[in-house]
């Protein structure tokens, strides 16, 4: 696995993904973050436009513009506005989308928050918001002005302490990831301190990320929470906490995750990160992940460090479910389309996505992934996407990691 490891990151290394511009001719050193509600139900999607702010820094990425390495469930992106021409662009996948298809979204319409970072831009541009459904059909866009010299756009700082826990300088050719806890009352700061240093050795002991670890740095930031402990409504057992993350998400009692994503965003506020990882302090099983959005996981619980590495693999690098019910349909890959995420395929258009490492002996096809027994195919018995038991991720899983840190890292 390690050969296998270094060959694909030589071969990547060399490979580019081209763009118009250089970061320095449409953007400058600070992020300009967007507010929006996005709202529905089954069959319908809006957007709207609630807030700008500016923070100092910017800590994503400064090449590859342009580009999308993966396209996700939506897409936001800077253009100039007399050309059209996009000048960055980044895709993302929201709570809001995976309530779409639950029961309840059948007879109610919801409002979601959503947050999302883009570089400061030198002059004015345009910003527009797409969501796509399961078919990759635009359902909801929103065009909208930005005019970096407006008045009303806040700068903001957070009031949270923060530190380096690993890494640090170069963030143009680095991964930032923020830790972040919920349920950490001023107790328990201590305790978070640590958690999020276990955090960031857990994700670094796991191939391929062990082989990059200097690609990554770490911060962690510490948000107070009133009570100790995250929300378990199915116990009738609700803490006030920073970020209200709570389980019975969707009704599922595992699914701990939180849609208050403007508070999150408050406490990162100037602190240089690109994905976040939200630390729940609580010993009950559970987390999520939500690609270019949030990980959260239990950090009491035992299997803390493996479903840490699952979920991460979900939030960083859009990898998607690989495990699967038999008594359970799901139509989130429906039969004929081919899933944008890089380790499941329904075979529509299976070239684009492991097919060379089957021809080379490295990967195989196996039936039954993405919550269906029939239909979707994954690429090895078992991978850290599949079971927790499993030690690491397959061939596939960690092509795909490693091509995203190579597109988040290039200058």
């Amino acid at each position: 696995m390690k050969r296998f490891i270094c060959i694909l990151a030589a071969a990547l290394l060399v490979s580019s993904i081209a763009f118009a511009r250089g970061f320095g001719d449409s953007f400058t050193d600070a992020t300009l973050r967007l507010d929006y509600i996005f709202s529905g139900n089954a069959t319908e999607s809006s957007i709207s436009f609630l807030q700008a702010y500016r923070t100092s820094g910017w800590a994503g990425r400064r090449g590859n513009l342009d580009s999308l390495l993966l396209a996700g469930n939506g897409r936001i992106e800077v253009l100039d506005p007399e050309s059209g021409e996009v000048l960055y662009c980044q895709s993302f996948s929201t709570l809001f989308q995976e309530w779409q298809c639950t029961e309840e979204a059948t007879h109610v319409t919801k409002g979601f928050e959503n947050c999302f970072q883009v570089p400061w831009p030198k002059r004015k541009v345009n910003v527009r918001v797409t969501l796509t459904d399961n078919y990759h059909s635009v359902k909801a866009s929103l065009t909208h002005p930005v005019d970096p010299s407006d008045i009303l756009i806040r700068p903001l700082k957070t009031s949270c302490p923060w530190r380096q826990i690993r890494g640090g300088g170069n963030h143009a050719g680095k991964v930032d990831v923020a830790i972040l806890g919920d349920g950490y009352a001023e107790k328990d700061l201590r305790k978070f301190w640590n958690d999020a240093t276990k955090t960031a050795e857990a994700l670094l002991s796991h191939e391929p990320f062990a082989s990059m670890k200097d690609k990554f740095n770490f911060v962690a930031v510490a948000a107070p929470s009133e009570d100790s402990g995250v929300s378990v409504p199915h116990m009738n057992s609700w803490k006030r906490t920073a970020f209200g993350s709570h389980y019975d998400t969707f009704y599922t009692d595992r699914y701990l995750t939180t849609s208050n994503q403007r508070a999150i965003f408050d406490a990162l506020a100037g602190v240089p990160f690109e994905i976040m990882i939200i630390l729940g302090n609580t010993d009950k099983y559970g987390g999520g992940g939500i690609y270019n959005s949030v990980t959260l996981v239990s950090a009491g619980h035992r299997t803390f460090r493996v479903v840490t590495v699952h979920e991460f693999g979900h939030a960083f690098a859009g990898l998607g479910d690989e495990y699967y019910y038999d008594d359970d349909y799901s139509d989130n890959y429906p039969d004929g389309v081919e899933p944008w995420e890089p380790n499941i395929t329904t075979r529509t258009d299976f070239a684009s996505k492991w097919e060379d490492l089957v021809n080379e002996g490295v990967a195989g096809l196996y039936e039954g992934g993405g919550y269906r027994s029939k239909g979707i195919w994954r690429p090895a018995e078992n991978c850290r996407m599949r079971t927790n038991e499993c030690e690491g991720f397959c061939p596939v899983c960690t092509r795909a990691i490693i091509r995203m840190t190579e597109y988040l890292t290039k200058n």
